[in-house]
C-alpha cells in the first residue's frame, strides 16, 4: 500500500482522512478537545467543493449532518461526552431511518462538564447505545496518530455499508498528541472508497426498507426521482409509520442483524507480544501505547507480558477475547474510566477474575503504574 510521511495531530488526521474519503459536508458545533477537528476540515472543504457549518450548537449540528447524508453526501460530525448527550436523539433518528454518518469523539472526563482539557475513556459504554430503543451500535477506536486517519476513513465505508452511524473514538491525549505518521496516500483511500447501494429499476418497484433481514436499507439520494418516506417512527417497506405488529418485529430485528450477521466485516484488533504470553493486558486508545512500553520493561524483567487490543469496541471481537482468555490465567483490563470495557471482557470471557486497573482524575496512565499493577498480579 503507497504511504505518506506526515506530522500531524490526532484531530487534525482525522478532518484530512474525512476529506479524503470523500466527505462533502461537516456540520457541528466547537467543543474541547474535539473542536480542532472542525477547524482543520472548515480550511479543507471549500477547497474541493464541499461545506462546513458551525452550527448553533450540538443539536443543529448532527441534524444537519443528517440532512446533507440524506442528500447523498457523506457527512461528518465531531464533537466530546457532552455533545454525543445532546446529539443522542437524532442519532437514533439515524439508526431507525438508517442514514450514515460518521461522528468523531474525542473523549473527556465527564459526567456533564467533567474535565474539558483533560483525558478519559468515559464514553465507552455511552458509544454502545448512546439512544433509547434496540440497534447494533459500530463504534471504532484509534489507538495512534495514524489510526486517527485510517479509522476516520473505514469510518466512512462502514456507515455507508451498514447506512447508520459510525462512531470513531479518540480521547485527549490522542486528538492533541502531535507528531509523526505513515498514512495512506489519498489516492489510495480514494481508490477504497465503498459507495452507498443504489436502486436504479423503476420508480414503483422501489422499497428502500424492503432489503433482506440481514441487510441494511437501499436509501437513493433525496431529490433524485425516487420518493420514499423517512422517520423515527416503525415503519414498512417504503418507509411510511406502521404498527403492524410482525412488521415492527421484523424491522427492530433487521437492524440488530444487518451488523451481527456481518461483524467479521467489522472486527479489528492487535495482538502485541501475545504468543507466549503469560499476562494479558486489554488496552485501548492512548493507553494502549502506555501498555506496549509497560510490556517492553516487564520482559526485560522476565515477566512474559502481552497486549490485546480492540481497534473495534462495538461489536466487541469477543471471540479473540475468548481465545486469548481461555489459554492466560493472568488478564489485566486498563482503562481512563471504572470499567466500561472491563464489563465486556467479562461478559466475552466468562470470566469474574479480570484484574482491573482504572484512572478517572483525567491523567494518563503511566507504563511505571501498568509494571507495577502486572507485579502484583
Amino acid at each position: 500500500m503507497a504511504t505518506r510521511e506526515v506530522i500531524s495531530t490526532g484531530n487534525e488526521l482525522a478532518a484530512i482522512a474525512a476529506v479524503d474519503a470523500g466527505c462533502e459536508f461537516f456540520g457541528g458545533y466547537p467543543l474541547t478537545p474535539s473542536s480542532e477537528v472542525m477547524h482543520v476540515i472548515s480550511d479543507l472543504l471549500p477547497k474541493v467543493g464541499g461545506v462546513a457549518i458551525q452550527m448553533e450548537d450540538e443539536i443543529a449540528g448532527i441534524c444537519a449532518v443528517i440532512g446533507a447524508s440524506m442528500s447523498g453526501k457523506r457527512a461528518l460530525t465531531a464533537t466530546s461526552g457532552p455533545g454525543i448527550s445532546l446529539k443522542a436523539e437524532n442519532l437514533g433518528l439515524a439508526q431507525m431511518a438508517e442514514v450514515p454518518l460518521v461522528c468523531v469523539n474525542v473523549m473527556r472526563g465527564g459526567p456533564s462538564t467533567g474535565l474539558p482539557t483533560r483525558v478519559s475513556q468515559g464514553d465507552v459504554a455511552q458509544a454502545k447505545n448512546p439512544s433509547h430503543g434496540d440497534y447494533k451500535s459500530i463504534t471504532l477506536c484509534a489507538g495512534n496518530l495514524a489510526e486517527c486517519y485510517t479509522e476516520t476513513v473505514r469510518a466512512f465505508n462502514l456507515a455507508d455499508r451498514f447506512m447508520q452511524p459510525v462512531f470513531v473514538l479518540l480521547d485527549e491525549t490522542l486528538g492533541h498528541m502531535h507528531g509523526k505518521a505513515d498514512i495512506p496516500t489519498a489516492e489510495e483511500v480514494k481508490a477504497g472508497i465503498v459507495p452507498r447501494k443504489r436502486f436504479d429499476g423503476p420508480a414503483e418497484e422501489y422499497f428502500p426498507y424492503g432489503v433482506a433481514q440481514d441487510e441494511p436499507a437501499v436509501l437513493n439520494p433525496m431529490f433524485e426521482g425516487y420518493r420514499y418516506h423517512f422517520t423515527g417512527l416503525h415503519h414498512d417497506k417504503n418507509g411510511f409509520p406502521t404498527e403492524e405488529i410482525n412488521t415492527c418485529k421484523a424491522l427492530i430485528e433487521r437492524l440488530f442483524n444487518k451488523v451481527e450477521a456481518h461483524e467479521d466485516e467489522l472486527e479489528s484488533y492487535e495482538e502485541f507480544m501475545m504468543d507466549d504470553a503469560e499476562v494479558m493486558i486489554v488496552a485501548y486508545g492512548s493507553v494502549s501505547l502506555s501498555a506496549k512500553e509497560a510490556i517492553r520493561h516487564l520482559r526485560e524483567d522476565g515477566i512474559k507480558a502481552g497486549l490485546f487490543r480492540p481497534i473495534t469496541l462495538w461489536p466487541s471481537p469477543e471471540q479473540a477475547i475468548r481465545k486469548w482468555t481461555n489459554k492466560i490465567d493472568k488478564v489485566l483490563c486498563v482503562e481512563l474510566n471504572i470499567g466500561q470495557y472491563h464489563d465486556e471482557i467479562q461478559r466475552a470471557s466468562g470470566r469474574l477474575d479480570i484484574a482491573e486497573l482504572f484512572k478517572v482524575n483525567g491523567r494518563p496512565i503511566s507504563p511505571y503504574e501498568i509494571v507495577n499493577k502486572v507485579k502484583e498480579l
